[in-house]
Protein backbone atom coordinates (compact mmCIF):
# COMPACT_ATOMS: atom_id res chain seq x y z
CA UNK A 1 0.00 0.00 0.00
CA UNK A 2 1.60 3.15 -0.47
CA UNK A 3 2.80 5.54 1.62
CA UNK A 4 -0.12 6.96 4.17
CA UNK A 5 2.12 10.72 4.36
CA UNK A 6 2.69 10.51 0.42
CA UNK A 7 -1.04 9.72 -0.13
CA UNK A 8 -2.28 12.30 2.39
CA UNK A 9 0.32 15.16 0.34
CA UNK A 10 -1.98 14.31 -2.93
CA UNK A 11 -5.54 14.28 -1.01
CA UNK A 12 -4.33 17.72 0.53
CA UNK A 13 -2.98 19.34 -2.98
CA UNK A 14 -5.84 18.40 -4.96
CA UNK A 15 -8.39 19.38 -2.10
CA UNK A 16 -6.44 23.17 -2.55
CA UNK A 17 -7.36 23.09 -6.10
CA UNK A 18 -10.58 22.25 -5.76
CA UNK A 19 -11.45 24.62 -2.79
CA UNK A 20 -9.44 27.63 -4.81
CA UNK A 21 -11.13 26.82 -7.92
CA UNK A 22 -14.57 26.96 -6.03
CA UNK A 23 -13.85 30.02 -4.19
CA UNK A 24 -12.81 31.82 -7.48
CA UNK A 25 -15.64 30.26 -9.22
CA UNK A 26 -18.04 32.92 -6.64
CA UNK A 27 -16.94 35.71 -8.67
CA UNK A 28 -15.18 33.68 -11.64
CA UNK A 29 -18.25 31.28 -12.84
CA UNK A 30 -21.42 31.02 -14.77
CA UNK A 31 -23.12 32.54 -12.27
CA UNK A 32 -27.12 33.29 -12.62
CA UNK A 33 -27.42 36.57 -14.75
CA UNK A 34 -28.67 38.70 -11.01
CA UNK A 35 -24.98 38.05 -9.76
CA UNK A 36 -22.76 38.47 -12.68
CA UNK A 37 -20.09 40.98 -11.96
CA UNK A 38 -19.36 43.74 -13.93
CA UNK A 39 -16.22 43.24 -17.09
CA UNK A 40 -13.59 45.28 -14.97
CA UNK A 41 -14.88 44.52 -11.59
CA UNK A 42 -11.88 43.66 -9.47
CA UNK A 43 -13.59 40.88 -7.65
CA UNK A 44 -14.10 38.67 -10.97
CA UNK A 45 -10.89 39.77 -12.32
CA UNK A 46 -9.48 37.95 -8.44
CA UNK A 47 -11.62 35.22 -8.81
CA UNK A 48 -10.46 34.14 -12.62
CA UNK A 49 -6.57 34.04 -11.14
CA UNK A 50 -7.96 32.19 -8.07
CA UNK A 51 -10.05 29.48 -10.00
CA UNK A 52 -6.94 28.94 -12.76
CA UNK A 53 -4.37 28.77 -9.51
CA UNK A 54 -6.48 25.48 -8.70
CA UNK A 55 -6.84 24.13 -11.55
CA UNK A 56 -3.06 23.70 -11.98
CA UNK A 57 -2.86 23.07 -8.19
CA UNK A 58 -5.20 19.90 -9.34
CA UNK A 59 -3.63 18.59 -12.04
CA UNK A 60 -0.27 18.99 -10.44
CA UNK A 61 -1.88 16.76 -6.70
CA UNK A 62 -3.42 13.78 -9.92
CA UNK A 63 0.17 13.53 -11.53
CA UNK A 64 1.46 13.28 -8.64
CA UNK A 65 -1.13 10.59 -7.32
CA UNK A 66 -0.70 9.15 -10.62
CA UNK A 67 2.93 8.09 -9.64
CA UNK A 68 1.87 6.38 -6.78
CA UNK A 69 -0.43 4.40 -8.75
CA UNK A 70 2.21 3.29 -10.96
CA UNK A 71 4.47 2.44 -7.98
CA UNK A 72 5.96 -0.36 -6.17
CA UNK A 73 2.70 -0.08 -3.12
CA UNK A 74 -0.33 1.64 -5.16
CA UNK A 75 -3.34 3.15 -3.14
CA UNK A 76 -6.24 0.59 -2.86
CA UNK A 77 -9.40 1.41 -5.10
CA UNK A 78 -11.39 2.57 -1.52
CA UNK A 79 -8.84 4.64 -0.82
CA UNK A 80 -8.79 6.48 -4.01
CA UNK A 81 -12.75 6.84 -4.28
CA UNK A 82 -12.12 8.68 -0.64
CA UNK A 83 -9.33 10.91 -2.54
CA UNK A 84 -12.23 11.56 -5.06
CA UNK A 85 -14.55 12.21 -2.41
CA UNK A 86 -12.73 14.51 -0.92
CA UNK A 87 -11.53 16.81 -4.00
CA UNK A 88 -15.04 16.91 -5.07
CA UNK A 89 -16.33 18.46 -1.82
CA UNK A 90 -15.86 21.99 -2.44
CA UNK A 91 -16.86 21.53 -5.70
CA UNK A 92 -20.21 20.41 -4.83
CA UNK A 93 -21.34 23.58 -2.75
CA UNK A 94 -19.58 26.18 -5.84
CA UNK A 95 -21.97 28.22 -8.46
CA UNK A 96 -21.86 26.35 -11.80
CA UNK A 97 -18.17 26.27 -13.17
CA UNK A 98 -17.04 26.15 -17.09
CA UNK A 99 -20.30 26.33 -19.04
CA UNK A 100 -23.64 27.57 -18.70
CA UNK A 101 -25.39 24.26 -19.85
CA UNK A 102 -26.77 23.46 -16.35
CA UNK A 103 -29.02 26.52 -16.67
CA UNK A 104 -30.24 24.79 -20.18
CA UNK A 105 -31.37 21.62 -18.27
CA UNK A 106 -33.23 23.22 -15.72
CA UNK A 107 -35.44 25.16 -18.31
CA UNK A 108 -36.00 21.90 -19.96
CA UNK A 109 -36.90 20.07 -17.52
CA UNK A 110 -39.32 23.08 -16.36
CA UNK A 111 -41.20 22.54 -20.23
CA UNK A 112 -41.19 18.98 -20.20
CA UNK A 113 -42.87 19.70 -16.32
CA UNK A 114 -45.48 21.68 -18.18
CA UNK A 115 -45.86 19.53 -21.33
CA UNK A 116 -43.79 22.00 -23.14
CA UNK A 117 -42.44 20.49 -26.69
CA UNK A 118 -38.85 20.40 -25.98
CA UNK A 119 -38.12 19.26 -28.95
CA UNK A 120 -39.69 21.65 -30.90
CA UNK A 121 -39.27 25.00 -29.14
CA UNK A 122 -36.51 26.48 -27.16
CA UNK A 123 -36.51 27.76 -23.96
CA UNK A 124 -37.48 31.51 -24.91
CA UNK A 125 -41.24 29.62 -25.09
CA UNK A 126 -41.13 28.75 -21.38
CA UNK A 127 -39.66 32.74 -20.93
CA UNK A 128 -38.79 33.61 -17.20
CA UNK A 129 -36.34 33.65 -14.96
CA UNK A 130 -34.91 30.04 -15.80
CA UNK A 131 -35.22 31.21 -19.39
CA UNK A 132 -33.35 34.18 -19.09
CA UNK A 133 -30.38 32.17 -17.57
CA UNK A 134 -29.95 30.31 -20.71
CA UNK A 135 -26.79 31.19 -23.09
CA UNK A 136 -28.33 33.02 -26.05
CA UNK A 137 -27.13 30.66 -28.47
CA UNK A 138 -29.66 27.96 -27.18
CA UNK A 139 -33.09 29.98 -26.23
CA UNK A 140 -34.37 29.15 -29.71
CA UNK A 141 -32.91 25.28 -29.57
CA UNK A 142 -34.59 22.44 -28.73
CA UNK A 143 -33.31 19.95 -26.43
CA UNK A 144 -30.57 17.54 -27.83
CA UNK A 145 -31.10 14.95 -25.10
CA UNK A 146 -33.08 12.30 -24.87
CA UNK A 147 -36.53 11.12 -22.89
CA UNK A 148 -34.46 9.76 -20.04
CA UNK A 149 -32.62 12.63 -18.81
CA UNK A 150 -35.47 15.17 -19.66
CA UNK A 151 -37.62 12.94 -17.40
CA UNK A 152 -34.89 13.29 -14.80
CA UNK A 153 -35.06 16.71 -15.13
CA UNK A 154 -38.58 17.18 -15.04
CA UNK A 155 -39.05 15.29 -12.23
CA UNK A 156 -36.32 17.62 -10.50
CA UNK A 157 -38.24 20.93 -11.83
CA UNK A 158 -41.70 19.72 -9.88
CA UNK A 159 -39.25 18.62 -6.86
CA UNK A 160 -37.50 22.05 -6.79
CA UNK A 161 -40.86 23.92 -7.91
CA UNK A 162 -38.32 25.49 -10.57
CA UNK A 163 -36.41 27.39 -7.95
CA UNK A 164 -33.41 28.12 -9.32
CA UNK A 165 -30.65 27.43 -6.03
CA UNK A 166 -32.83 24.36 -5.17
CA UNK A 167 -32.33 23.04 -9.46
CA UNK A 168 -28.62 23.73 -9.37
CA UNK A 169 -28.33 21.30 -6.34
CA UNK A 170 -30.33 18.80 -7.56
CA UNK A 171 -28.45 19.00 -10.57
CA UNK A 172 -25.67 18.62 -9.42
CA UNK A 173 -26.27 15.90 -7.49
CA UNK A 174 -27.75 13.71 -10.46
CA UNK A 175 -24.15 14.49 -11.77
CA UNK A 176 -22.50 13.02 -8.79
CA UNK A 177 -24.41 9.94 -8.85
CA UNK A 178 -23.42 9.28 -12.33
CA UNK A 179 -19.84 9.93 -11.08
CA UNK A 180 -20.49 7.47 -8.52
CA UNK A 181 -21.83 4.92 -11.11
CA UNK A 182 -18.59 5.68 -12.82
CA UNK A 183 -16.32 4.85 -10.13
CA UNK A 184 -18.34 1.84 -9.45
CA UNK A 185 -17.79 0.44 -12.73
CA UNK A 186 -14.56 1.26 -13.73
CA UNK A 187 -12.56 -1.13 -11.41
CA UNK A 188 -14.76 -4.30 -12.52
CA UNK A 189 -14.80 -2.67 -16.11
CA UNK A 190 -10.88 -3.05 -15.56
CA UNK A 191 -10.33 -6.57 -13.87
CA UNK A 192 -12.77 -8.07 -16.73
CA UNK A 193 -10.56 -6.09 -19.51
CA UNK A 194 -6.99 -7.37 -17.51
CA UNK A 195 -5.97 -3.77 -16.20
CA UNK A 196 -5.31 -2.24 -12.96
CA UNK A 197 -8.15 -1.26 -11.06
CA UNK A 198 -6.22 1.52 -9.11
CA UNK A 199 -5.21 2.92 -12.29
CA UNK A 200 -8.50 2.67 -14.16
CA UNK A 201 -10.12 4.72 -11.06
CA UNK A 202 -7.08 7.32 -11.44
CA UNK A 203 -7.54 7.61 -14.44
CA UNK A 204 -11.34 7.88 -15.57
CA UNK A 205 -12.69 8.61 -12.13
CA UNK A 206 -9.48 11.09 -10.32
CA UNK A 207 -9.65 12.76 -13.71
CA UNK A 208 -9.66 16.49 -13.79
CA UNK A 209 -11.82 16.74 -16.20
CA UNK A 210 -14.55 14.57 -14.42
CA UNK A 211 -14.34 16.79 -11.14
CA UNK A 212 -14.17 20.21 -13.16
CA UNK A 213 -16.65 19.71 -15.57
CA UNK A 214 -19.00 16.58 -14.31
CA UNK A 215 -19.10 17.60 -10.93
CA UNK A 216 -18.86 21.70 -11.02
CA UNK A 217 -19.95 21.46 -14.21
CA UNK A 218 -23.33 19.30 -13.46
CA UNK A 219 -23.08 17.86 -17.12
CA UNK A 220 -25.85 15.10 -17.79
CA UNK A 221 -22.63 12.91 -19.41
CA UNK A 222 -22.15 12.09 -16.02
CA UNK A 223 -25.24 10.02 -15.87
CA UNK A 224 -24.80 9.40 -19.47
CA UNK A 225 -21.27 7.62 -18.89
CA UNK A 226 -22.36 6.15 -15.61
CA UNK A 227 -25.44 4.15 -16.93
CA UNK A 228 -22.96 2.89 -19.57
CA UNK A 229 -20.47 1.90 -17.38
CA UNK A 230 -22.65 -0.39 -15.52
CA UNK A 231 -24.13 -2.04 -18.38
CA UNK A 232 -20.78 -3.04 -19.55
CA UNK A 233 -20.43 -4.24 -16.43
CA UNK A 234 -23.57 -6.43 -16.55
CA UNK A 235 -22.79 -7.53 -20.11
CA UNK A 236 -19.66 -8.83 -18.72
CA UNK A 237 -21.02 -10.36 -15.55
CA UNK A 238 -22.90 -12.76 -18.14
CA UNK A 239 -26.42 -10.52 -18.09
CA UNK A 240 -26.80 -9.21 -22.09
CA UNK A 241 -30.25 -8.21 -21.76
CA UNK A 242 -30.09 -5.91 -18.26
CA UNK A 243 -26.81 -5.06 -19.98
CA UNK A 244 -28.52 -3.74 -23.23
CA UNK A 245 -31.33 -2.10 -21.27
CA UNK A 246 -28.74 0.03 -18.99
CA UNK A 247 -26.81 1.08 -22.18
CA UNK A 248 -30.13 2.21 -23.69
CA UNK A 249 -31.05 4.21 -20.89
CA UNK A 250 -27.60 6.30 -21.02
CA UNK A 251 -28.05 6.41 -25.09
CA UNK A 252 -31.62 8.01 -23.84
CA UNK A 253 -29.60 10.49 -21.65
CA UNK A 254 -27.26 11.33 -24.74
CA UNK A 255 -26.91 9.81 -27.94
CA UNK A 256 -23.13 8.99 -28.59
CA UNK A 257 -23.98 5.68 -25.71
CA UNK A 258 -25.65 3.90 -28.29
CA UNK A 259 -22.37 2.63 -29.60
CA UNK A 260 -22.36 0.56 -26.37
CA UNK A 261 -24.79 -1.77 -27.64
CA UNK A 262 -22.65 -3.03 -29.95
CA UNK A 263 -20.55 -4.20 -27.40
CA UNK A 264 -22.77 -5.71 -25.48
CA UNK A 265 -23.63 -7.79 -28.44
CA UNK A 266 -19.97 -8.81 -28.79
CA UNK A 267 -19.89 -9.86 -25.26
CA UNK A 268 -22.85 -12.11 -25.17
CA UNK A 269 -21.70 -13.85 -28.42
CA UNK A 270 -18.34 -14.17 -27.04
CA UNK A 271 -20.35 -16.06 -23.95
CA UNK A 272 -21.26 -18.70 -26.04
CA UNK A 273 -24.68 -17.29 -28.03
CA UNK A 274 -24.66 -17.08 -31.61
CA UNK A 275 -23.83 -13.62 -33.24
CA UNK A 276 -26.94 -13.03 -34.88
CA UNK A 277 -29.10 -13.93 -32.18
CA UNK A 278 -26.86 -11.81 -30.01
CA UNK A 279 -27.40 -8.83 -31.95
CA UNK A 280 -31.32 -9.98 -32.15
CA UNK A 281 -30.82 -10.03 -28.17
CA UNK A 282 -29.77 -6.11 -27.85
CA UNK A 283 -31.80 -4.85 -30.34
CA UNK A 284 -34.70 -6.49 -28.97
CA UNK A 285 -33.79 -5.25 -25.57
CA UNK A 286 -32.93 -1.91 -26.63
CA UNK A 287 -36.08 -1.12 -28.62
CA UNK A 288 -38.38 -2.09 -26.14
CA UNK A 289 -36.48 -0.03 -23.44
CA UNK A 290 -36.52 2.81 -25.90
CA UNK A 291 -40.53 2.63 -26.10
CA UNK A 292 -40.95 2.35 -22.52
CA UNK A 293 -38.73 5.36 -21.64
CA UNK A 294 -40.38 7.65 -23.67
CA UNK A 295 -43.72 6.44 -22.77
CA UNK A 296 -42.81 6.60 -19.47
CA UNK A 297 -41.25 10.37 -20.29
CA UNK A 298 -44.37 11.27 -22.19
CA UNK A 299 -41.91 13.42 -24.49
CA UNK A 300 -43.02 11.62 -27.72
CA UNK A 301 -39.99 10.74 -30.44
CA UNK A 302 -39.03 13.99 -31.06
CA UNK A 303 -35.01 13.87 -29.33
CA UNK A 304 -34.75 11.69 -32.73
CA UNK A 305 -34.65 14.99 -34.08
CA UNK A 306 -31.72 16.21 -31.42
CA UNK A 307 -29.27 14.86 -34.09
CA UNK A 308 -29.87 17.47 -36.45
CA UNK A 309 -29.29 20.75 -33.42
CA UNK A 310 -27.00 22.90 -34.54
CA UNK A 311 -23.77 23.44 -33.08
CA UNK A 312 -22.24 26.59 -31.72
CA UNK A 313 -21.14 28.83 -34.24
CA UNK A 314 -17.84 29.39 -32.30
CA UNK A 315 -17.39 25.84 -32.12
CA UNK A 316 -13.84 24.91 -31.82
CA UNK A 317 -14.30 20.84 -33.43
CA UNK A 318 -11.77 20.63 -35.82
CA UNK A 319 -14.02 19.83 -39.15
CA UNK A 320 -16.17 23.08 -37.92
CA UNK A 321 -12.92 24.56 -37.91
CA UNK A 322 -12.08 23.40 -41.49
CA UNK A 323 -15.58 24.39 -42.63
CA UNK A 324 -15.24 27.93 -41.14
CA UNK A 325 -11.91 28.33 -43.17
CA UNK A 326 -13.38 26.61 -46.52
CA UNK A 327 -16.39 28.52 -46.88
CA UNK A 328 -13.88 31.92 -45.88
CA UNK A 329 -12.14 30.87 -48.83
CA UNK A 330 -14.59 30.34 -50.91
CA UNK A 331 -16.25 33.15 -49.89
CA UNK A 332 -13.74 35.32 -51.48
CA UNK A 333 -13.12 33.29 -54.49
CA UNK A 334 -17.15 34.42 -55.38
CA UNK A 335 -18.34 30.68 -54.82
CA UNK A 336 -21.88 29.98 -54.56
CA UNK A 337 -21.09 26.55 -52.46
CA UNK A 338 -19.22 28.83 -49.34
CA UNK A 339 -22.88 27.97 -47.10
CA UNK A 340 -21.84 23.92 -47.82
CA UNK A 341 -18.44 24.28 -46.34
CA UNK A 342 -19.52 23.65 -42.97
CA UNK A 343 -22.12 20.84 -43.60
CA UNK A 344 -19.75 19.49 -45.85
CA UNK A 345 -16.52 19.02 -43.85
CA UNK A 346 -19.34 17.67 -40.68
CA UNK A 347 -20.16 14.70 -42.97
CA UNK A 348 -16.69 14.20 -43.53
CA UNK A 349 -15.88 13.97 -39.95
CA UNK A 350 -18.77 11.14 -39.17
CA UNK A 351 -17.57 9.22 -42.24
CA UNK A 352 -14.37 9.46 -40.94
CA UNK A 353 -15.92 8.75 -37.79
CA UNK A 354 -17.18 5.06 -39.08
CA UNK A 355 -14.46 4.04 -40.76
CA UNK A 356 -12.50 4.19 -37.61
CA UNK A 357 -14.78 2.47 -35.63
CA UNK A 358 -15.27 0.00 -38.45
CA UNK A 359 -11.44 -0.71 -38.18
CA UNK A 360 -10.91 -0.70 -34.95
CA UNK A 361 -13.82 -3.32 -33.90
CA UNK A 362 -12.31 -5.34 -36.34
CA UNK A 363 -8.97 -4.85 -35.36
CA UNK A 364 -9.90 -4.98 -31.60
CA UNK A 365 -12.67 -7.52 -31.50
CA UNK A 366 -11.52 -9.65 -28.28
CA UNK A 367 -11.50 -6.36 -26.56
CA UNK A 368 -14.61 -4.80 -27.04
CA UNK A 369 -14.58 -1.98 -24.15
CA UNK A 370 -11.21 -0.59 -25.20
CA UNK A 371 -12.46 -0.75 -28.66
CA UNK A 372 -15.70 1.34 -27.50
CA UNK A 373 -13.43 3.51 -25.87
CA UNK A 374 -11.77 4.51 -28.94
CA UNK A 375 -14.89 4.64 -31.02
CA UNK A 376 -16.06 7.39 -28.66
CA UNK A 377 -13.16 9.32 -28.54
CA UNK A 378 -13.01 9.50 -32.71
CA UNK A 379 -16.66 10.59 -32.88
CA UNK A 380 -15.73 13.34 -29.73
CA UNK A 381 -12.34 14.00 -31.68
CA UNK A 382 -14.11 14.35 -35.32
CA UNK A 383 -17.84 15.07 -34.40
CA UNK A 384 -19.61 18.47 -35.48
CA UNK A 385 -18.76 19.74 -32.18
CA UNK A 386 -16.30 19.52 -28.84
CA UNK A 387 -16.34 20.66 -25.77
CA UNK A 388 -13.28 19.30 -22.96
CA UNK A 389 -15.71 16.78 -21.22
CA UNK A 390 -16.38 15.38 -24.38
CA UNK A 391 -13.02 13.53 -24.12
CA UNK A 392 -14.27 11.96 -21.70
CA UNK A 393 -16.36 9.80 -23.42
CA UNK A 394 -13.81 7.48 -24.67
CA UNK A 395 -11.34 8.15 -22.26
CA UNK A 396 -14.00 6.71 -19.09
CA UNK A 397 -13.42 3.34 -21.14
CA UNK A 398 -9.67 3.52 -22.48
CA UNK A 399 -9.41 4.36 -18.56
CA UNK A 400 -10.49 1.05 -17.74
CA UNK A 401 -8.89 -1.23 -20.36
CA UNK A 402 -5.83 1.31 -21.70
CA UNK A 403 -3.42 -2.20 -22.33
CA UNK A 404 -0.15 0.03 -20.97
CA UNK A 405 1.46 3.05 -19.70
CA UNK A 406 2.56 5.13 -22.76
CA UNK A 407 -1.10 4.99 -23.54
CA UNK A 408 -2.04 6.78 -19.91
CA UNK A 409 0.93 9.35 -20.90
CA UNK A 410 -1.23 10.45 -23.62
CA UNK A 411 -4.26 10.28 -22.22
CA UNK A 412 -2.78 12.57 -18.86
CA UNK A 413 -1.18 15.44 -21.34
CA UNK A 414 -4.58 15.54 -23.01
CA UNK A 415 -6.21 16.17 -20.20
CA UNK A 416 -3.79 18.64 -18.76
CA UNK A 417 -4.48 20.72 -21.58
CA UNK A 418 -8.17 20.24 -21.75
CA UNK A 419 -8.59 21.36 -18.29
CA UNK A 420 -6.91 24.57 -18.81
CA UNK A 421 -8.95 25.00 -22.30
CA UNK A 422 -12.30 26.74 -20.77
CA UNK A 423 -12.63 29.97 -18.66
CA UNK A 424 -14.55 29.06 -15.42
CA UNK A 425 -17.76 30.98 -16.72
CA UNK A 426 -18.01 29.19 -19.48
CA UNK A 427 -17.96 32.03 -21.81
CA UNK A 428 -15.40 33.14 -24.73
CA UNK A 429 -11.98 34.13 -23.87
CA UNK A 430 -9.95 37.61 -24.12
CA UNK A 431 -6.64 39.00 -24.32
CA UNK A 432 -7.54 39.90 -20.78
CA UNK A 433 -8.78 37.31 -19.18
CA UNK A 434 -6.32 34.63 -20.69
CA UNK A 435 -3.75 36.96 -19.10
CA UNK A 436 -5.64 36.97 -15.53
CA UNK A 437 -5.83 32.77 -15.91
CA UNK A 438 -1.96 32.55 -16.90
CA UNK A 439 -1.28 34.61 -14.05
CA UNK A 440 -3.11 32.01 -12.27
CA UNK A 441 -1.11 29.42 -13.60
CA UNK A 442 2.03 30.65 -13.32
CA UNK A 443 1.98 31.42 -9.93
CA UNK A 444 0.34 28.06 -9.37
CA UNK A 445 3.71 26.53 -11.10
CA UNK A 446 5.58 28.92 -8.55
CA UNK A 447 4.34 27.86 -5.74
CA UNK A 448 4.58 23.64 -6.58
CA UNK A 449 8.23 24.38 -7.75
CA UNK A 450 8.75 25.99 -4.08
CA UNK A 451 7.52 23.59 -2.64
CA UNK A 452 9.35 20.47 -4.22
CA UNK A 453 12.32 23.02 -3.37
CA UNK A 454 11.54 23.13 0.16
CA UNK A 455 10.73 19.27 0.24
CA UNK A 456 14.18 18.27 -1.31
CA UNK A 457 16.42 20.43 0.96
CA UNK A 458 16.36 18.49 3.87
CA UNK A 459 16.93 15.27 1.82
CA UNK A 460 20.40 17.29 0.22
CA UNK A 461 21.34 18.24 3.64
CA UNK A 462 21.61 14.89 4.76
CA UNK A 463 23.71 14.06 1.61
CA UNK A 464 25.82 16.48 2.19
Amino acid sequence: MASPVDLRRCQLLGLTGTACVALGGETAGALPVRELPAPADARAALGLVGAYFGVVLLIAAWVLLGRLVRGAEPPTPRALVLVLAVWAAPLLLAPPLFSRDVYSYLAQGAMADAHIDVYAYGPDRLGGPLAEEVAPPWRHTGAPYGPVFLAVASALSAATRGELPAGLAGMRLVALAGVGLMAAALPRLARHSGADPAAALWLGALNPLVLLHLVAGAHNDALMLGLLGVGLVAALGGRPVLGAVLVTLAALVKVPAVLGLAAVAVLHARAGARPPRAVLTAAAAAAATTVVATAVAGTGYGWTRALDTPVSPRNWALTSLLGRATRAVLARLGSDLAHLAVPAWHLLGLAVTALLTAALWRRLRPRPVYALGLSLAALAAFGPAVRPWYALWGLFLIAAATPGTPVRHRVTAVTGVLALAVLPDGGPADAGRLLLAGCGGALAAVVLWQAHQTAQAPALGRTA
